[in-house]
């Protein structure tokens, strides 16, 4: 016969007073340590099970129950697992932070492995019950023959009382008294989201069930439905990567991320050594660039669901992905909300990386199609990454790609070698294809090539290139003029030429009032442009990354510096040169040398207000000389 009361030992100086405030991170955590006591419960049976300890049927089925009950307002915790004895309950529960787990484990480590499922480890989780309890009982039954049912029932504070339970099955159940402040947690819908959240993937059976005696009978022959346990004890990152099939893989991903848009591919990792690592990362399909600039990464210990996104394990590039990681042996505190500072974290964090970085050498190497498919979704991830981790940059640098204007995709060694000849060491680029048109243009038609960088990050990643590349440059292809573009065959008396240009020069400052607009005049091969505008690179750039972090205005420190280039073999301009010495004619060439500045200008962006009026009326002017001339 047990009758007891007495006073909780607190192992650890003063912590019975914070564990229902400050100990763990979420309120909702309760359910996560009581249901993986349950399960711990049952992996011990097991293993003394099979060494031989405890004689169990083999045909037991196992199971954690959380039953809940809106008219009495408790909520229970049930398993049939390995129980506990008095003194055991005077052990493992009466002294806090004493961890059942990690005695039961010091004890059987060398009797088998598989202890290792255990997830329990800080004596703590128990004591989450009381987040959200007035009091809290425990009913117990150990598997050991003749051992005597307990109950130990607490309100809250350390007095606690002991007697004999009325149990005859073996296992445990706790019961939660929920407090007045916390009956949201006996909401059905509640309790399976968090079971979800937390439970999902736990090794044990778990089911939910309702209690309340006023709850709604089935009609006169109509058979009860076998209950279903709500999660899936054997998830897929536990299987070996041969024995799954690319469905499951699909599948799993919809039902883990309620992505319904197929992952474009995956790595499973499957590390036993030097440390123990399962898991599966998916690269989504991206609608449109940093449609989720943060993916979702979910921490598993054991299968217990830690938390999302842990950039401590997770290096941060690797944020843009989706996937779950199971690592037993990470140095969680106390709540297993935090990760603690530990060299053994850093070692998965690489590892990860490492195994990124292989995958997508595996796929540039053998799968190069699919590869360059990819890359439209997958390039702001690995460029960021390359960003963030010189040491991932050090991995995939050569499997970096770049479509071109063309439509193929080079790295950036097979640009270079290709256009070695026409611009070397120089690699030109389009932002925006659609208002960089007229040049690219007349890449095409020279036989010229260029690269898209249309995304964001672009901007930052090849500032990065070349300082890791030192004698690339980039130029945008409105930037600069490739010596291809140029007509070298017609050869011009020197004298005659500078005449030309300083003739041009002045005409276009005057006519368009602008002293400080740098005129250069070139003999294009494209006889049909009349005009084009190049922006300074630099100051561009200055201009870009200011606008992008909302810093200083940076334009009076760095003004756009445009240049008209104007191309003397276009009859526009031979016609200006005719016309610029007769008095008559002043107004017309007042309006061809508007009319080609502002088509200049409209190749790389949208005119102002004021200037696309002034082009329109200019524009119907022009159209109305002509007609008069037929």
């Amino acid at each position: 016969m047990i009758h007891e009361n007495g006073n909780i030992a607190v192992h650890t100086e003063n912590i019975f007073p914070i564990i229902k405030k400050w100990l763990y991170s979420d309120k909702d955590i309760f359910v996560r340590e009581l249901v993986s006591n349950g399960c711990d419960a049952i992996s011990k049976l097991k293993k003394l099970s099979a060494i031989g300890e405890a004689e169990i049927p083999e045909d037991t089925k196992y199971y954690v129950k959380v039953v809940f009950n809106k008219k009495d307002k408790t909520l229970q915790f049930i398993d049939n697992g390995i129980g506990m004895t008095a003194e055991e309950v005077k052990k493992y529960i009466n002294q806090v932070a004493f961890s059942g787990a990690e005695d039961f484990l010091a004890k059987y480590k060398d009797k088998t492995d598989e202890g290792s499922q255990i997830i329990g480890h800080f004596g703590l989780g128990f004591y989450s019950a009381f987040m959200v309890a007035g009091r809290v009982e425990i009913d117990t039954l150990s598997y050991q023959k003749d051992a005597e049912a307990v109950k130990w029932i607490c309100s809250g504070g350390t007095e606690y009382e002991m007697d004999t339970s009325k149990r005859a099955e073996r296992g445990t159940t706790v019961t939660l008294h929920i407090a007045e402040d916390s009956e949201e947690f006996l909401d059905e819908f509640k309790l399976r989201e968090i079971l979800l959240k937390y439970c999902s993937f736990l090794p044990v059976e778990i089911y939910l069930e309702n209690a309340d005696p006023e709850k709604k009978d089935k009609k006169d022959g109509e058979k009860e439905e076998a209950p279903k346990p709500i999660n899936d004890p054997h998830p897929l990152w536990l299987k070996k990567p041969m024995d799954c099939t690319d469905e499951e893989y699909k599948d799993f991903y919809r039902k883990v991320f309620h992505d319904f848009n197929e992952p474009l591919f995956w790595i499973h990792l499957n590390v036993d050594y030097p440390f123990n690592l399962k898991g599966i990362l998916y690269f989504p399909k991206l609608r449109h660039e940093f449609e989720s600039i943060e993916g979702q990464i979910k921490l598993y210990n054991n299968q217990v669901f830690v938390a999302d996104n842990i950039k401590e394990v997770i290096p941060e590039f690797l944020m843009l992905l989706k996937g779950v990681l199971d690592c037993p042996d990470l140095p969680l505190n106390v709540s297993r909300s935090f990760l603690q500072n530990d060299g053994y974290v850093l070692k998965v964090s690489s590892h990860i990386t490492k195994k990124v970085a292989d995958k997508l050498t595996g796929l540039f190497n053998t799968e190069r199609e699919n590869y360059n498919r990819y890359w439209d979704d997958i390039h702001p991830f690995i460029k960021y990454g390359c960003i963030r981790d010189n040491k991932f940059y050090e991995k995939v640098k050569d499997i970096i790609i770049y479509k071109t204007i063309n439509g193929e995709y080079v790295t950036l060694k097979q640009y270079l070698e290709k256009n070695e000849s026409r611009h070397k060491n120089k690699v030109f680029y389009v932002t925006n294809e659609k208002q960089q048109a007229q040049y690219i243009n007349l890449f095409k038609e020279q036989g010229l090539d260029a690269i898209l960088l249309p995304s964001t990050i672009d901007t930052h990643f090849i500032q990065f290139l070349e300082i890791q590349e030192k004698d690339v440059k980039f130029n945008r292809i409105d930037s600069d003029l490739s010596e291809s573009l140029k007509n070298t065959e017609d050869k011009q008396d020197e004298t005659a030429d500078k005449n030309i240009k300083e003739s041009l020069e002045k005409i276009f400052k005057e006519t368009l009032n602008n002293e400080k607009l740098k005129i250069q005049v070139e003999n294009l091969k494209a006889a049909n442009v009349s005009g084009m505008i190049l922006l300074s690179e630099h100051s561009r750039r200055m201009q870009e990354m200011s606008a992008m972090f909302g810093g200083m205005d940076m334009r009076a420190m760095f003004p756009e510096e445009q240049t008209l280039v104007l191309n003397k073999n276009n009859n526009l301009i031979k016609m200006i040169l005719t016309l610029k010495d007769k008095p008559e004619k002043k107004e017309d060439v007042k309006m061809i040398c508007e009319q080609i500045y502002d088509l200049a200008m409209m190749s790389h962006k949208q005119l102002e207000s004021e200037a696309m009026t002034r082009f329109i009326e200019r524009s119907n002017k022009i159209l109305t000389r002509l007609a008069e001339l037929e």
